[in-house]
């Protein structure tokens, strides 16, 4: 199983860590365009190797799409990342060309791959690789709505003052301050509703908290978050390079589905070797339904920004 991550920086050296650690893949190849730092950071991991007990072989390539030929799966993590003031879509028009030429590379080296996009605005770059590759549309996947979700778990363990592990909740819409649904009436901990614990003011705190946690985490750090995301992306590539059928929200192209069309959204699907194997469809209250379809006009306005 050979993984490829384009995108060298925080996140993208982060998933390729993580990947390795869980040793399922036999080779990750990271891609930068700065001369030097790819090779740089998989050295620098691959001295981990003995001490984290993996041995997954991690190297690096600036800019030679070559080295990743014959990849399984494939990351973008390469773009811009928000500093802080910043929203998702302002990245959109540097971010366009690059995750256009970095998709293009990937498929004429390796046709066959699965693609998860990462860059942001992840929805619109995930609906422009629909629209400029011909991969099939169970082979592009936009990964939002995984570290979305463990945000909002986080969120709830800690007002609930709760394990994590006790903790399953999923978020699905746009992967954007203003586009997410936390399905707070689907939360659970240990199969006990969420609102048995919590009231609705500190669920609706919850929700709120976790759609702005990309932004409260930039504010933070001066950049985007880099081990959620990383973690999220890792755990993607796992479910589909070892076929373990897990259901994740990801942002996924749409024909009917949740009554949308002809966009990229995240909602709930089983990953397995195929990459996305089957849509589900998870009844939504009207109010989710209704913010459902806020969040997908949010998503079709910033689609039109792009130049296809």
């Amino acid at each position: 199983m050979k993984v490829t991550v384009v995108g060298a920086g925080a996140v993208g050296a982060s998933c390729a860590e993580y990947i390795a650690i869980k040793d399922f893949a036999s080779e990750v190849v990271l891609v930068d365009i700065k001369e030097g730092y790819a090779e740089g950071k998989a050295m620098d991991l691959m001295q981990t190797a003995s001490l984290n007990g993996f041995d997954t072989k991690i190297t690096g390539t600036t800019g030679d799409y070559s080295k990743t030929a014959g990849s399984d799966i494939a990351v973008i993590t390469s773009g811009i990342p928000r500093k802080p003031g910043m929203t998702r879509e302002e990245l959109i028009g540097i971010n366009a060309g690059i995750v256009k030429t970095v998709s293009s590379s990937l498929i004429e080296h390796s046709p066959n791959v699965t693609l998860i996009v990462v860059s942001n605005p992840m929805d619109t770059m995930t609906y422009l690789v629909h629209k400029t590759t011909n991969l099939p549309k169970n082979k592009i996947i936009g990964m939002g709505g995984a570290l979305d979700s463990a945000r909002f778990k986080y969120r709830l363990a800690e007002a609930m003052e709760a394990p994590i592990s006790d903790i399953d909740g999923m978020v699905i819409g746009g992967h954007s301050d203003k586009g997410m649904v936390p399905l707070t009436s689907h939360a659970t901990r240990n199969s006990i509703r969420v609102s048995e614990f919590l009231s609705t003011e500190r669920l609706e705190q919850v929700a709120a908290d976790t759609k702005v946690g990309g932004a409260t985490l930039t504010g933070l750090l001066g950049t985007s978050a880099w081990y959620a995301p990383g973690a999220a992306v890792s755990a993607l590539v796992q479910a589909i390079a070892c076929d373990q059928k897990k259901m994740f929200p990801c942002s996924t192209y749409l024909e009917g589905e949740y009554g949308l069309n002809d966009i990229c959204i995240g909602v709930p699907v089983i990953l397995g070797k195929n990459g996305i194997e089957k849509i589900v469809d998870v009844p939504l209250s009207d109010a989710e339904k209704a913010k459902m379809q806020e969040s997908a006009e949010g998503v079709t306005k910033t689609n039109g920004l792009l130049e296809i």
